[in-house]
């Protein structure tokens, strides 16, 4: 992987106040209400740029005829009043997050670069689907803005720690931006600018392969651009890169809610299920017992991971929840043909042609379409309200999955092949606004 330093473009406290209130999560994942929430946090926030369309402020609810060209207007409007300032020196930047999940303490370091776009199959290993949408959505804001502001998340190998060394010494240094987010992660931002440290995690990198996990739709969006645009400078892309050997690399589990199902039967299910899974149940009477039962299932499904079996939680509102281990993985030959022996292990996979479409009728199109299907991701309150939304006869069952390992997502990668949809859930999401690129004429570099 070709990477090189930048002279990117960050908030100056001198004019925004707190840079943390102009920082938001990536466009994808801001819904209504957090929207409202950024743009009214700071007038600077990154929001009313990757995620444009209300009249400069949703309070206006009417939206513009083009939200790109209002979002290109802001971000002129920005570097105009000093908001946002390019640094003077080239560097590769340190991406420092420091989260707890589950009363356990994590730190996530990465850094941020410019990495050379290629086309899929050499050294760029993809893992999800991406839909024609998204892609254009994100491809008119870069027409509009000519800038790089989301970052794509890519995971990389480094077994003997060379970069990440580098990257903890850097992190000693002098912090350019330390903010906590709503959900308690702390964000922290330093650079690397001595030239001879630059220089080896860029030969470090040279002819690694590395990974997507976050931001396919970035990535495919950047490449049609630079194919569009033919700009040289286009062809480099700001990237988030992370070892995946990394201590605080924690990929969480999303959930299935299944809903909308025609002529759904527990019974019948379980009974599909028997066939192929030894399904034990645990029955509650209360909800004290509810509660111990669910915890109950999610220590076996840890168990069952931690042992290398295949296993998925279900609840379906019939006063127990179940844990289902696959009796022999082998069935996945024949029921997905073609795929590798590595697509063909994992648990999401197992869950979405052996259950999903298999016994429940839910196809392809079906997931695409998210019809059938809610994605629940496990963290905070969700999976409980999600519990509620089937108490309350709004979903008609529940899957619950364990997470998938980042060695999986690798051995999948190399394959070529495509995960099912929301395979993997990367915890902390990789933060916009931190440091942004305005992609020159012809420089490469600048």
């Amino acid at each position: 992987m070709d990477v090189i330093p930048f002279k990117g473009y960050r908030y100056d406290a001198k004019v925004v106040g707190d840079v943390g209130w102009c920082l938001a999560p990536p466009y994808d994942v801001i819904d209504p209400d957090q929207q409202l929430k950024l743009y009214e946090q700071s007038e600077y926030n990154i929001a009313r740029i990757i995620k444009p369309g209300l009249n400069g402020s949703p309070e206006a609810g009417v939206k513009e005829s083009n939200p790109y060209t209002g979002a290109a207007e802001k971000l002129v409007e920005f570097m105009e009043k000093g908001a946002l300032k390019q640094d003077e020196q080239e560097c590769l930047y340190v991406y420092v997050q420091d989260f707890t999940v589950n009363g356990k303490n994590y730190r996530r370091s990465g850094f941020v670069g410019l990495g050379k776009l290629e086309e899929y199959g050499g050294a760029i290993k993809p893992h999800e689907q991406t839909l024609l949408g998204p892609k254009a959505d994100r491809l008119n804001l870069m027409r509009a803005t000519d800038s790089q502001i989301g970052q794509i998340f890519m995971l990389y190998s480094d077994p003997t720690g060379t970069i990440d060394a580098i990257l903890a010494q850097a992190a000693r240094g002098p912090e350019l931006l330390c903010h906590t987010d709503e959900d308690n992660v702390v964000h922290r931002l330093y650079a690397v600018s001595d030239p001879e440290k630059t220089a080896v995690i860029i030969k470090e990198m040279k002819g690694k392969n590395v990974f997507i996990a976050d931001g396919h739709h970035r990535y495919e969006t950047a490449l049609n651009y630079y194919r569009e645009s033919n700009n040289p400078a286009a062809q480099y892309q700001m990237m988030t890169f992370v070892n995946t050997g990394n201590e605080g690399l924690l990929v969480l589990p999303t959930h299935r809610l299944i809903k909308k199902v025609v002529d759904f039967n527990v019974g019948e299910l379980l009974a599909k299920m028997n066939e192929y899974f030894d399904v034990a149940r645990m029955s509650f009477d209360d909800v004290v017992e509810k509660n111990s039962k669910r915890k109950m299932m999610f220590e076996a499904l840890s168990f069952e991971f931690q042992n290398g079996e295949h296993a998925l939680g279900m609840y379906f509102n019939d006063g127990a929840y179940y844990v289902a281990t696959l009796r022999d993985v082998e069935v996945m030959e024949t029921i997905a043909k073609g795929k590798s022996q590595a697509w063909r292990q994992l648990d999401v996979s197992i869950l979405h042609t052996l259950i999903l479409e298999k016994m429940l009728g839910i196809d392809e199109e079906a997931l695409a379409a998210q019809a059938n299907v809610e994605y629940i991701k496990d963290f905070g309150e969700a999976t409980l309200q999600a519990v509620d939304k089937v108490d309350a006869g709004e979903g008609q069952g529940l899957f619950f999955m364990n997470p998938t390992r980042a060695d999986e997502v690798e051995a999948v990668a190399m394959t070529g092949e495509k995960m099912p949809q929301k395979s993997t859930f990367f915890y902390p999401k990789i933060f916009s606004g931190l440091v942004l690129r305005m992609i020159p004429a012809t420089a490469v570099n600048a």
